[in-house]
């Protein structure tokens, strides 16, 4: 079991990850890719540069420090959290890791789809969290609109609470072969929501077809630090993470940094929630039982 995962390999968890290691802990570091930094090219308002430097050289640059120190860094997706005796994560690429705290610096998360009226059925027959909110909607019609890892792992858990499951990509290119063979998918674009009777989802409108649906679970993109956050059970400011001054959330042992938790989206301040969480991660770690350091 590691002393902390850290999920996401931008600023902020490549800062905490220095400073737990230093301290003495084992960190592990996974993330799919830079990230918001790596979109920069050309970063001229961070401390300590003579000349602009781009997105992806001063990630290369923060990566190489990390490895220096000997922190494992994983470039894959996680695609799930769970609080079990510590905390145990599981990826894309089907890796299965614990520890004892975890480190949610994801960014900020994805936004709602745009091209159909999601938000109005939020509540009301659409979801966000499969494992949240499944159960409620056993044995029902039921959909999953994404076309990556994430919408596979929806899947896995919505498979054994209905026979009737469907997937939308919304016209997005499918980019995993991790989905069920037999499981019916509509490639085409969404275009509305529809509503029953009762005013709550009745279905899924595309551009050529009304699909009967009585749940809807959104998985477009990769899973952000908020959708696993509020899978915990950790309490949520709106779209940002709650944390303490330490930075951790209402969740003892799961800390949370830089753009997911609000505030200013730049590099600087994602450094400085890194290396505050990091500080506080050893501090609460020194606290458990049997600490390693």
């Amino acid at each position: 079991m590691k002393d902390c995962i850290i999920i996401g390999k931008g600023p902020a968890g490549l800062s905490a990850a220095l400073y737990v290691r230093r301290a003495g802990f084992t960190p592990l570091v996974i993330g799919r890719d830079s990230g918001a930094l790596g979109q920069s090219h050309r970063i001229e308002n961070y401390f300590g540069l003579e000349q602009p430097i781009s997105g992806d050289e001063l990630f290369r640059r923060g990566l190489a420090q990390v490895e220096r120190l000997g922190i494992e860094v994983i470039s894959d997706e996680v695609v799930s959290v769970r609080e079990t005796n510590g905390f145990r994560v599981s990826t894309a690429a089907g890796r299965i890791a614990s520890a004892r705290t975890i480190l949610l610096a994801t960014g900020k998360s994805r936004n709602l789809p745009k091209n159909f009226n999601a938000q109005e059925f939020l509540g009301r027959g659409v979801s966000q969290c499969a494992q949240c909110d499944g159960f409620l909607m056993r044995n029902r019609a039921l959909a999953v609109i994404g076309s990556g890892d994430h919408a596979v792992a929806e899947l896995s858990h919505l498979r054994q609470l209905t026979d009737n499951l469907t997937l939308f990509t919304n016209g997005e290119t499918i980019t995993t072969d991790r989905f069920p063979k037999n499981l019916p998918i509509v490639t085409e674009r969404i275009t509305e929501l529809y509503a029953n009777d009762l005013g709550m989802l009745g279905g899924i409108r595309t551009e050529h077809e009304d699909y009967p649906i009585e749940g809807a679970f959104l998985a477009q993109g990769i899973a952000s630090g908020s959708d696993f956050a509020i899978r915990i059970g950790a309490i949520m400011d709106g779209e940002n993470i709650r944390v303490d001054r330490n930075y951790q959330t209402n969740v003892p042992g799961l800390f949370a940094a830089g753009d997911c938790i609000g505030g200013i989206l730049q590099i600087s301040k994602a450094v400085s929630d890194g290396a505050i969480a990091g500080l506080s991660i050893n501090e609460y770690l020194r606290s458990l039982p049997e600490s390693k350091e």
